[in-house]
């Protein structure tokens, strides 16, 4: 009988081979939860350089990767082989600035203090109104 589990194999095998990755739902350019969205944006505030993988095209991905992390939510963020945490946890990195410190990179003098905030998916985009007529 075989032991083998070749998604198992994969997750191993991408979470050794990236120094950062992030496991989401959605792409990183396209989110499909507001939670990975938020990742996402923390990433981003500080320029991270990061592979991302999308869980939702094959439901034993996510039962996988909870096997592996012990933690049963998306996203799931790891840096050097090690599991970071799901969106709480990242976002409270941010804000400590621990994240960028995991990350081994200095934050953007621009960066926000506090975590941003994506929009939810399909929100309406931000209008601005123009009071300068």
């Amino acid at each position: 009988m075989s032991t083998t589990n070749p998604i198992r194999d994969e997750i191993s095998k991408a979470i050794s081979e990236h120094e950062v990755i992030l496991f989401m739902k959605g792409r990183p350019e396209q989110p499909m939860c507001g939670f990975s969205a938020r990742t996402v944006a923390a990433l981003d505030a500080l320029s991270a350089s990061y592979a991302a993988v999308d869980i939702l095209p094959d439901p034993r991905i996510r039962q996988e990767l909870s096997a592996i992390s012990n933690w049963p939510t998306i996203p799931q963020l790891f840096v050097n082989g090690e599991f970071i945490g799901g969106c709480d946890i990242v976002t409270e990195m941010y804000e400590t600035g621990e994240l960028a410190t995991a990350l081994g990179i200095v934050p953007p003098e621009d960066a926000p203090e506090d975590a941003p905030v994506a929009s939810e998916p399909g929100a309406p985009p931000l209008q601005i109104k123009n009071n300068l007529a």
